[in-house]
């Protein structure tokens, strides 16, 4: 269990949104090593028995809220729950509910951010399926295949990084840069890095404290999450223009060889030269099968042989949300303001109604 007067300085926070089926093992968990430390679940309109699950363990623990979140998104509950609980602690955590934490986790953040000077610590993934799909994913996103190398998808050693799955905060820093862009619904993670880094902040990724994701469980959703980050990457280019990494860089023009490679078998039959066309996506579609079966072969899975299918899932949903995403014209909202401490809500029935911050404008 963390020290309590350490675990006082913390504010935990898990966005949830129909989240049931996770909730009651992660918050078990949680309550167990939180000493202190104040969490608060902020719900996103929950019509699930998420928000009964939460009620039941309040009822056993003085230190959990159930916070409303209006605005639904995980961007918003975090900082609506750091406005309003925030007020005189050091740390902010994060906590998502769709996955697995170690032991210790919220006290391994802590030592890691006070050992290291760190004013954010961030964690590696190892993703974890358990249907065959989920697992054929999980395969992709702990590979070369589905992450191009990011260090926070591969377990390493700690080390200074420009991004990583967030988990852990310096409060005063992530309030005066403002907080979460909540005109983000993807990438928003990277975004606020940017601003903490210029803000003066040090970002250190922590393995002991690695964390294990679960995966979307259908193609189509698997599609849509990995269409909303590629729109968030690009959203982040634009109000942050940087290089584009190569890891990213070939992902991108999957839609445009999909699109053109289409255009090539249709034109064909009147133009054999049209079918050159097709080349680059049937050496994507290759490459991509051949390197999933390769690792279904190392690991003797046959669902994790189909990581080609998952990967190229993820690369195809990144690449259109990416290149729409571009092709919009549309300009970015400025960068949120400063965010504002405000009086926790008044606790009732261990529910709270939350007292809405005026953060960005």
């Amino acid at each position: 269990m963390m020290d309590r007067r350490t675990g006082s300085d913390v504010l935990i926070v898990v966005p949830c949104l129909n989240e049931e089926a996770h909730l009651p093992g992660l918050l078990a968990d949680l309550l167990r090593d939180a000493g202190d430390a104040l969490v608060v679940v902020a719900d996103g309109g929950s019509v699930d028995r998420s928000r009964e699950i939460v009620r039941g363990f309040a009822d056993r623990h003085t230190n959990l809220r159930l916070l409303d979140n209006p605005k639904r998104i995980q961007s918003a509950a975090v900082n609506l729950a750091a406005c309003n609980y925030g007020a005189g602690r050091r740390w902010l955590v994060r906590i998502d509910a769709h996955a697995g934490y170690p032991e210790r986790f919220v006290e391994r953040l802590v030592s890691a951010a006070e050992d290291r000077r760190a004013t954010s610590v961030v964690v590696p993934m190892h993703t974890q399926g358990s249907s065959c799909f989920q697992r054929s994913a999980a395969a992709a996103q702990n590979s070369l295949l589905g992450t191009g190398g990011a260090v926070h998808r591969h377990p390493g050693r700690g080390q200074w990084v420009e991004h990583g799955h967030h988990a852990l905060f310096d409060l005063t820093l992530f309030m005066a840069v403002g907080g979460y862009d909540e005109d983000f619904a993807a990438n928003e993670d990277s975004e606020l890095d940017r601003r903490l880094l210029a803000g003066g902040g040090r970002i250190w990724i922590e393995p002991q404290a690695a964390i294990t994701y679960h995966p979307r469980a259908t193609p189509s959703a698997l599609f849509r999450q990995y269409r909303n980050y590629g729109k968030g990457r690009a959203r982040n280019l634009k109000r942050h223009p940087a290089p584009v990494k190569l890891r990213q860089m070939l992902p991108i023009g999957v839609a445009p060889a999909i699109v053109a490679g289409t255009v090539g078998l249709i034109a064909a039959p009147w133009r054999a030269e049209a079918l050159f066309l097709a080349l680059p996506v049937l050496a994507w579609v290759t490459g991509s099968l051949l390197v999933g079966a390769l690792l279904g072969l190392r690991s003797r899975s046959a669902c994790d042989a189909c990581a080609g299918v998952a990967a190229m899932t993820m690369h195809a949903g990144w690449s259109l949300g990416f290149v729409a995403e571009v092709l919009n014209g549309c300009r970015l909202p400025s960068s949120p303001l400063p965010l504002k401490f405000s009086d926790p809500p008044v606790r009732e029935h261990s529910e709270q109604m939350p007292l809405i911050a005026a953060v960005n404008g």
